[in-house]
């Protein structure tokens, strides 16, 4: 999710889950090629398991892209057909590249050479009047001839003329049915459902279809759900308690802070952990409204806790 997954944010997540792959926010190849590299691609150990999400239809940047990324030690290279923003189409890749699949395609097999870890997609259902199971099929049997055999599929169709980012997150409805025909069809790939997962016992039914389950703003939004997810399925990993969770984020804090990074670039990922409990409003607050203050530091967050009233 673009300025949401940032390092900082999959550094918080980590402490929710040890077994969740998480994702970067997706970076462009021509940005990567231009940019500073260092700055777009770093990231801390602890991330592990973590994919590098690249945008980008030119197959040479998408090739060097991808060797850059698995040089900075990413665990998966992911290629982003599913976004469908203004900006993003106007670039000709994300969700528009649906329509071009031996383009993917040629991405994928300069990449597959490149790089040692897996190269993987992440797609819509359709695009626009190209909505049917025929037309997804024809789009994964082209790319996946060239070794790819990892697919993220979000569930709704994209709706490039018409509907803003926002509304393909929603508008277009859910069809899950459409992604676990592909598992029935090609049982080999490892298929992912995207789009709509909102608590355990959906996610627990969605795997008796599919081999995973992508969670984007929920998560973000409510981020011990990962917390919870990953005691469900790995009951042997004791669920965290949230507060242990903000000091278990200090060091690290202290450490960005100390390299000029502002709080509140940190904190912002943190506002959803207590949604659900008591006092969340407050927390959400307080560090909202100080943590953009000028040399702000971890006492804001020890501030919002005691304001809390599960603090007292």
């Amino acid at each position: 999710m673009m300025d949401w997954t940032d390092r900082h944010c999959r550094f918080f997540l980590r402490l929710l889950s040890p077994g969740a792959m998480l994702y970067t926010e997706m970076v462009t190849a021509a940005a990567i090629h231009h940019g500073d590299t260092a700055s777009l691609l770093a990231f801390d150990v602890a991330e592990h398991p973590v994919a590098l999400q690249l945008g980008g239809s030119d197959p040479k940047l998408m090739v060097e892209a991808a060797r850059r990324g698995a040089e900075f030690g990413y665990d998966e290279i992911n290629i982003n057909i599913g976004c469908p923003s203004d900006r993003v189409q106007s670039g000709q890749f994300g969700a528009c590249l649906m329509a071009h699949p031996e383009l993917v395609a040629d991405c994928v097999r300069g990449m597959q050479v490149e790089v040692d870890v897996p190269v993987t997609i992440k797609t819509r259902i359709g695009i626009d009047d190209e909505d049917s199971y025929e037309f997804l099929r024809q789009f994964v049997d082209t790319v996946r001839a060239e070794g790819c055999s990892k697919f993220i599929v979000h569930a709704r169709v994209a709706i490039l003329e018409g509907l803003s980012p926002k509304e393909n997150r929603s508008v277009p409805p859910l069809q899950y049915e459409r992604v676990y025909q592909l598992k029935r069809d090609l049982p080999e790939l490892e298929i992912i459902l995207n789009g709509g997962v909102t608590g355990v016992s959906q996610a627990d039914e969605i795997l008796r279809h599919v081999d995973g389950v992508m969670i984007g703003r929920q998560a973000y939004h409510d981020p011990y759900l990962l917390a919870r997810l990953e005691n469900h399925f790995n009951p042997s990993w004791a669920l965290p308690d949230r507060y242990s969770v903000v000091e278990q984020m200090l060091p690290y804090i202290k450490t960005e802070l100390s390299k000029g990074e502002k709080l509140g670039r940190i904190t912002r990922h943190m506002l959803g952990l207590f949604t659900g409990e008591a006092g969340a409003r407050a927390w959400r607050r307080y560090i909202s409204e100080n943590s953009f203050k000028e040399g702000a530091g971890v006492e804001v967050l020890h501030h919002a806790l005691e304001r809390m009233p599960l603090a007292a």
